[in-house]
């Protein structure tokens, strides 16, 4: 587990913000559920061998990094390029998601664990729909 306080000097109050890169996603995970249906306890080890997690979405990244396309003429033309598009993730904050364990980075934010997961890396997003008016 990589500690942030560690890294970084503490800003006191909410002048802090955490970004989140590219196509990554940060996800507070569930708590783990250390007993089964029938009332079994389970050791850590087992636990820890499971493939999938999940957690709620924090925060997410920008997206996958593309080349804006030319401004003007043709591509072979040689023509200015204005900067960097992304394109957006279909993970939104708020989401519920079930993700590979093994792609995982668990993060200790403010004393808060968290996991740090490529979008690649999301099986399933499932995401309270408001109803229409």
């Amino acid at each position: 587990m990589f500690h942030l306080e560690s890294a970084l000097k503490k800003t006191e109050g909410p002048m802090r913000e955490v970004l989140v890169v590219g196509d990554k996603v940060l996800i507070k995970p569930e708590e783990d559920s250390s007993k089964t249906p029938s009332g079994l306890f389970l050791p850590p080890g087992v636990q820890e061998k499971e493939a999938a997690m999940s957690g709620h979405v924090v925060n997410v990244g920008p997206g996958y990094p593309t080349v804006e396309p030319l401004t003007d003429g043709e591509p072979w033309s040689g023509g200015t390029r204005t900067g960097m598009r992304y394109v957006p993730l279909q993970a939104e904050k708020g989401d519920f998601a079930i993700f590979l364990r093994s792609n995982a980075v668990e993060v200790e934010i403010d004393g808060s664990k968290y996991l740090i997961v490529p979008h690649a890396a999301i099986l399933l997003l499932i995401r309270d729909k408001l109803p229409l008016p």
